[in-house]
């Protein structure tokens, strides 16, 4: 059995926070030079890695589903604080940046972090099961927000364009919410037993195999993983106007800076997916998929409909037909992946197809 987490004071999961913060306060409002944006880059990749250590020794506390919850909220408040910081910023070249970035996150959530999580367990355990009650359950509230949020402003005729009326987007935004405030209390009181591993024969599974840690590890890693938050949110808008640029002389369109914003922000749901999965916990990788989308959209969107009080400009949330077909194809493709309860390398394989499709479209539309 593993022993608890500890933290010595010079272990570099307590130094990188703290000093991301401090390379935070050095460079906000500064003009950075190529040393210091890879400096930045580098304590950046550096910091997530930190917050995905911090959120695993949270959730090895409180336990699945709570742990995964824990980490999909905590990524969710990065997504939306940089959604929101680079709209002010961005006129209106970032009338979109909002609907971008979500579907970006819903696309790798259900494609990329359920792919990888998938083919590295049956990579290494064969055929892999789940709970296909909490996971149908999970995928269904994901492609109802995706559909009301994302899909819906395409076809509303108040007002022009793929934009939402005022109303319209109160509507969403309060639906959204309310969604997602349902997700949670089945996942973590009614039904929590829908989002727990189960073995063969259909019981449920308790892990094992680490100890917990104690409640003092558990206050500490929550306080440097919301350092490691405001470092990462920070030093990820520094980085932003270089990411800008970096898609331009790419030739890139401009839409891809929501890709790149919901890769980086996304990353440690991917690796925590990705242990977990090789460590036959395939119902973890799959509630930090499906929960990282439902708070994606769930949060985000409301989040940006009360920003859009101050904020000037259009706010554009309606898909091209392009993003709807791969939408529709990954829906199907969920729903059978979901249903039987178990999987094979195949259904990884696919999702990842479907990642790559987007990936590739996104750069050449």
């Amino acid at each position: 059995m593993a022993a608890a987490p500890r933290f010595p004071l010079l272990h570099w999961t307590t130094i990188t926070p703290a000093f991301g913060v401090l390379l935070l306060v050095l460079t906000w409002g500064r003009e950075l030079g190529g040393v210091l944006v890879a400096l930045v880059a580098v304590v950046l990749a550096a910091t997530v890695l930190a917050a995905v250590h911090h959120a695993e020794v949270v959730a090895l506390r409180v336990g699945e589903p709570f742990g995964s919850l824990v980490l999909a909220v905590a990524v969710t408040i990065i997504e939306v604080a940089l959604i929101v910081t680079l709209m002010v910023s961005g006129g209106p070249e970032a009338s979109s940046l909002a609907r971008d970035t979500v579907f970006a996150a819903v696309m790798i959530t259900t494609n990329g972090i359920i792919g990888i999580a998938l083919l590295l367990g049956a990579l290494k355990h064969h055929t892999i099961l789940f709970n296909a009650e909490g996971s149908g359950g999970a995928l269904a509230t994901v492609m109802t927000l995706a559909t009301l949020t994302l899909v819906l402003p395409t076809f509303t005729t108040s007002t022009p364009g793929p934009e939402f009326s005022g109303p319209q987007l109160a509507f969403a935004a309060f639906a959204s919410l309310g969604l997602y405030a349902m997700f949670v209390f089945t996942q973590t009181v009614r039904h929590r037993d829908f989002f727990l591993p189960v073995d063969e024969a259909g019981v449920i599974e308790v892990d094992e195999h680490a100890e917990a840690p104690s409640g003092k590890a558990a206050l500490t890693s929550l306080g440097l993983l919301l350092v490691a938050l405001v470092a990462v949110v920070g030093l990820a808008k520094i980085e932003s106007p270089a990411i800008e640029a970096g898609v331009r002389a790419a030739g890139f369109p401009q839409s891809f800076v929501g890709v790149v914003i919901a890769l980086l922000v996304l990353l440690p749901e991917t690796i925590a997916a990705a242990r977990a999965a090789l460590r036959d916990r395939i119902q973890t990788s799959i509630n930090l998929g499906y929960g990282s989308a439902i708070a994606s959209i769930g949060l985000t969107i409301p989040t940006i409909a009360l920003a859009t009080i101050w904020l000037d400009g259009p706010l554009l949330l309606g898909l091209g037909s392009t993003q709807m077909i791969l939408l529709l194809l990954t829906v199907l493709v969920s729903v059978l992946t979901v249903v039987p309860g178990r999987a094979t390398r195949l259904q990884g394989g696919v999702h990842l197809i479907l990642l790559a499709a987007f990936l590739f479209l996104a750069v050449n539309p």
